[in-house]
């Protein structure tokens, strides 16, 4: 296999399609060697193959706002690979939402699910929706448009969706209220992240954000390093980046600045507990600014537009927003200010050139798919608590968690050491998760 020869078939194939195919040469750079150790992989095709989704549904959704007016968006679910298990993956509802993107975050998922140690396949969905501005009666009448044209795709034992950006507790309700109606089951395994009354596990808000942070320990550790008494910046406010927050100051750092559209909101002294639960006050407007933490808490926060948070001097930074949102520039300016750390959050959140940056600078760095799988880990836990019809306590979950996130940081150690001792986590995440996929479609035919 020769990652040159089947990225140039691909770009003609899928030409404009940047964030998959940004992602699966990723993979396939970090794959080449290990790869064409197994001739048993060529014979199979398995790498052309596993870059192709299963399938693609498209569907129109027509729902009608506060003002009477009809409104047209666009769905979609990519079922990306189940060898390992069902189709598992958020919905996202964002303006910016393409094929392409969904692609690359079903390609992701499809690894990020198999270093989970958990039964799960990869999978994405969601909308050009805009949820900003909306009201709850205009986000309710989308959600059940969206589901009345998903419902027959997705199952507990076929395709799990849950929330990503843009699709957060609220929505999830909506969406498996009209579910529940059209199939005429209460199956509360076919979503996940779901309201604590009707089968959602304690700990899956939190998830992302606490699994990322527990994974940041091992990174440190491991490289004789403690977050405690740290600086840390954080990008984004929404669900993520309050888990995030959350652990951060609890296992003893210092959250110094969060970020929003609109700019980056500085916090000195840390953030604390009231400003981590007016974070779910911001989400929940669907303003989507930053600028109403400083507005709210002046004198301990202050509001810079225009700026990101890795404007702000940090020793660890956690991109924790959307897709490619720290560039090279950003990276160069963060080690400049003294960052010897960064870890991603969101998926796929460097660009290829600042991950190159950071990693020619010796910054201790950790890619999304290994970093953040915790939320999604917790999403398969709460699939096996459905399905047992039984919950668990919030030990027995966070225990899990830890358990998890410890796995998915040996099998990076594992496959990602180098000769001379250092570990290149990209590469060991990328090939764990590729190893065990692999394994499974070669060991299930040419299907």
């Amino acid at each position: 296999m020769k990652t040159s020869e089947i990225m140039a078939r691909l770009e003609v194939k899928y030409p404009g399609e940047k964030e998959y195919l940004q992602a699966v040469r990723e993979v396939l750079e970090s794959i080449e060697e290990v790869y064409n150790q197994h001739p048993e992989f060529e014979k199979a095709k398995i790498v052309e193959r596993i870059v192709e989704p299963d399938r693609i549904f498209t569907f129109r959704v027509t729902w009608v706002d506060d003002k009477g007016e009809v409104q047209t968006n666009l769905g979609y679910r990519v079922q990306f690979n189940s060898a390992i298990g069902p189709y598992k993956g958020g919905l996202r509802f964002h303006k910016a939402v393409t094929p392409s993107m969904l692609k690359f975050l079903g390609f992701e998922q499809t690894f990020k699910n198999a270093l989970t140690t958990l039964p799960m396949g990869g999978g994405k969905g969601g909308s050009d929706f805009d949820p900003v501005g909306k009201s709850d009666a205009e986000i309710m009448r989308f959600c059940q448009a969206f589901m009345y044209e998903l419902w027959r795709c997705i199952g507990p034992d076929q395709d799990i969706p849950a929330g990503d950006v843009g699709v957060g507790g609220r929505e999830i309700g909506y969406l498996y209220g009209m579910y529940k109606k059209l199939a005429r089951e209460y199956n509360t395994g076919v979503l996940t992240g779901k309201g604590m009354t009707w089968g959602g596990s304690i700990l899956r808000p939190e998830a992302t954000g606490f699994g990322a942070l527990y994974f940041t320990q091992h990174v440190l550790n491991t490289a004789g390093k403690d977050i405690k008494g740290k600086t840390v910046a954080i990008s984004g406010f929404g669900n993520v980046a309050w888990g995030a927050c959350t652990k951060a100051t609890e296992l003893g750092a210092k959250v110094i600045a969060i970020s929003g559209p609109d700019g980056v909101c500085h916090i000195p002294g840390g953030i604390n507990k009231e400003m981590i639960d007016y974070m779910l006050v911001m989400r929940a407007s669907n303003r989507n600014k930053v600028q109403d933490m400083a507005d709210k808490f002046p004198g301990q926060a202050s509001f810079v537009a225009g700026k990101k948070a890795w404007s702000v001097k940090c020793d660890i930074a956690l991109p924790c927003a959307f897709q490619n949102e720290l560039n090279g520039d950003d990276a160069k300016e963060l080690i400049a200010n003294g960052t010897w750390c960064c870890c991603e959050v969101s998926n796929m959140g460097c660009t290829p050139e600042a991950i190159h940056t950071f990693q020619s600078a010796g910054i201790l760095f950790a890619p999304g798919k290994a970093v953040n799988a915790g939320g999604v880990a917790t999403s398969g836990l709460e699939m096996t608590q459905n399905a047992a019809h039984l919950g668990w306590s919030g030990a027995e979950v966070d225990a899990k968690l830890h358990y998890i996130m410890s796995s998915i940081h040996e099998a990076c150690v594992k496959f990602g050491t180098q000769s001379d001792g250092h570990i290149d986590y990209v590469k060991g995440a990328n090939i764990a998760g590729f190893m065990k996929v692999a394994q499974a479609m070669l060991e299930q035919g040419i299907i």
